[in-house]
């Protein structure tokens, strides 16, 4: 219900008033900004914060981690240096930013799962030391990218996408992360029992049959084509990933499958509220990511402080 009427609030908020009465009369403007602008943005914004709540859950289930994010492997970095790099060396326009960003992240965890593989130890540790390892480069590369860049222009055009924001979304710019997001959600909630295995130790899920490394391996990957196809689009979008695992879980108290739609419904309604509040509260339109961590640094700080962020 909360995700509904954030949905419906969502078409009808921003700087051009729209009304039921005037689509339903078909007044032309009105229905232009709606079919164009509005409608696209709004499911984007659901569809976003759905896959981020969705790959938030996994990520914490499969490294057995309450703080475990997108952040954790590199993916973020890997997308943000590559949407820079279209910025500065290519066009700099929207599909430019979008397929560098998608790649950047694409890359990032494909060298965090490289490195895994060739290291003595292959468990949840090693990930997640390649994933810090890579995302130190990754944001090493970015801030070069950011000495060459025209502090009036290009430079601005960086940072922007950096904040993360869902202004510009149009109806062209959905059929990637769709196709993307929704596959690999459906492969994840398929493979939710082996998700759940993957939470136990190592031995006790070989013993059930599971193949650790490679069935670890395929759903970070799963997880990680989610956030890569969403943050080429939307930029980055701090914290959904964090805080909708963990109030989902605290409603239901496990990970079973319907956390994992609960988690999904709350992360699309967070970012709706805060792409909302992002177009509503100044006179400019503010980056969303402002509101999304006006929400989840509380939060965070409050999980820390809670028996030091080690309860389920």
């Amino acid at each position: 219900m909360v995700l509904l009427a954030a949905f419906l609030l969502s078409l009808l908020a921003g700087k051009y008033p729209l009304s039921v009465k005037g689509l339903f009369e078909g007044e032309e403007q009105m229905v232009r900004v709606f079919l164009t602008l509005r409608l696209p943005r709004t499911c984007m914004a659901v569809l976003a914060g759905f896959g981020l709540g969705v790959a938030g859950l996994v990520y914490q289930t499969v490294f057995r981690n309450p703080l475990a994010s997108p952040d954790m492997i590199g993916v973020s970095s890997g997308a943000s240096a590559g949407a820079a790099f279209a910025i500065l060396f290519l066009t700099g326009s929207g599909f430019a930013v979008m397929g560098t960003a998608f790649l950047g992240g694409l890359t990032a965890i494909m060298l965090v799962l490289a490195l895994t593989s060739i290291s003595p130890g292959k468990g949840n540790a090693s990930i997640v030391l390649a994933g810090v390892a890579i995302h130190s480069l990754a944001q090493t590369f970015l801030m070069m990218l950011k000495l060459t860049a025209d502090p009036e222009k290009e430079l601005a055009s960086i940072e922007y996408w950096i904040m993360g924001s869902l202004n510009g979304i149009t109806i062209d710019k959905l059929p990637l992360p769709f196709v993307i997001s929704v596959s690999c959600m459906v492969l994840l909630f398929l493979l939710h029992r082996q998700v759940l295995l993957l939470s136990v130790e190592e031995a006790e899920a070989a013993l059930l049959g599971v193949a650790v490394e490679k069935m670890r391996l395929c759903i970070l990957l799963l997880a990680t084509l989610i956030v890569a196809a969403t943050v080429s689009v939307t930029g980055l979008i701090s914290f959904v990933g964090l805080l909708a695992p963990h109030c989902a879980r605290l409603m239901t108290r496990d990970n079973r499958i319907p956390t994992l739609w609960l988690s999904g419904l709350l992360g699309g309604s967070i970012l709706c509220i805060a792409d909302i509040l992002a177009r509503s509260v100044a006179s400019s339109e503010l980056p969303v990511s402002v509101f999304t961590s006006l929400l989840g640094a509380p939060f965070l700080i409050w999980l820390l402080l809670r028996k030091g962020g080690n309860h389920e």
